[in-house]
């Protein structure tokens, strides 16, 4: 009998040890701050283009007290997307490459996507994107939150720098891309 006393002791006390884990966990992921949540997308566009590749700008704005970090993009629009800054080639021409570490907005700032600057890529486009159109571009976050948000589709000529996958390397091939940020 002492044993299932206190058996019956110990499975009452895992039971409401195992209860207010739960609630604990639970009003803490409720009261934490999500990434997605402080940021607020103005200003969204993206370039015009009949297949390939194209650019994606706008401007967020990060209203928490802390800086925030976009660590990936991903559209219907593309086959794939990346976070991409321009820097200079080896032949000192300006270049498009990947964007190491992502985007960081800062706690009560800004931080602008914009052509000769960072901007997002849309990779292998499985279909035009016409003037007008618009798409849903998914941003990650480095709190692996997410938010979604509508660019329209513009037709721009602007800039043209060259892409550079993987790094800068002179042979890399080139193609046009990430139009000067205006409209």
């Amino acid at each position: 009998m002492k044993t299932s006393i206190r058996r019956g002791a110990f499975v009452t006390a895992l039971s409401f040890a195992a209860a207010f884990a739960g609630a604990c966990s639970s009003d803490e992921a409720e009261s934490a701050h999500r990434q997605a949540d402080s940021v607020v997308v103005h200003e969204q566009w993206v370039k015009a283009a009949d297949s390939g590749m194209t650019s994606a700008f706008a401007e967020f704005r990060n209203s928490a007290d802390t800086e925030v970090r976009v660590v990936a993009a991903s559209s219907p629009a593309a086959g794939w997307a990346e976070l991409h800054e321009i820097a200079p080639g080896d032949t000192g021409a300006p270049v498009m490459r990947p964007k190491a570490g992502g985007f960081v907005i800062p706690a009560g700032g800004t931080y602008t996507l914009a052509a000769g600057g960072d901007h997002l890529m849309l990779m292998d486009l499985p279909a035009p994107l016409t003037p007008g159109a618009e798409t849903e571009i998914t941003l990650e976050f480095a709190d692996r939150s997410t938010m979604t948000f509508t660019a329209q589709v513009r037709d721009f000529a602007g800039a043209q720098e060259n892409y550079q996958p993987g790094g800068d390397s002179a042979d890399a091939p080139a193609a046009p891309s990430t139009p000067a940020h205006g409209g």
